[in-house]
């Protein structure tokens, strides 16, 4: 687990059509390739959380950053994930500024209903050949 000490790891629904999509967005955004990823159902997930000591996670309604050994959840990990893109998406981070409860029960509605407004595939992604290197 040598790898997270250096980098970023993002842990996602790998059936979720917005989880999926988000992924892309990231990896169109993050030029200097900061952030790995997994999804929550992989192994590597499964043991990444348990290196950290963290309980698996049951429920899947939340993307999870790890980030220099901690791990965040929820509208905390989206915005620290839009930090650190390039372009003018960084400027969503000012939203941390928002009480963590209302930042949350607002990506709790988006979570609860994703596979319904925007569906969810049979399997989990498979990185193309120029992104496989990005993927645990």
């Amino acid at each position: 687990m040598t790898y997270l000490k250096n980098d970023s790891v993002i842990l996602f629904d790998g059936i979720c059509n917005l989880c999926n999509t988000s992924v892309h967005f990231i990896i169109k955004h993050d030029k200097k390739k900061y952030f790995l990823f997994a999804s929550l159902l992989s192994d590597a997930a499964t043991k990444i959380l348990l290196h950290l000591n963290q309980k698996y996670l049951k429920n899947y309604d939340s993307m999870v950053l790890v980030l220099k050994g901690k791990v965040y959840t929820k509208s905390t990990a989206a915005l620290l994930i839009a930090k650190r893109l390039n372009g003018p998406i960084k400027l969503l981070y000012l939203f941390i500024i928002i009480p963590k409860p209302l930042r949350d029960f607002l990506y709790n509605i988006v979570a609860k209903n994703r596979y319904k407004w925007f569906g969810k595939k049979d399997g989990c992604r498979r990185p193309s050949s120029q992104t496989a290197d990005r993927f645990l």
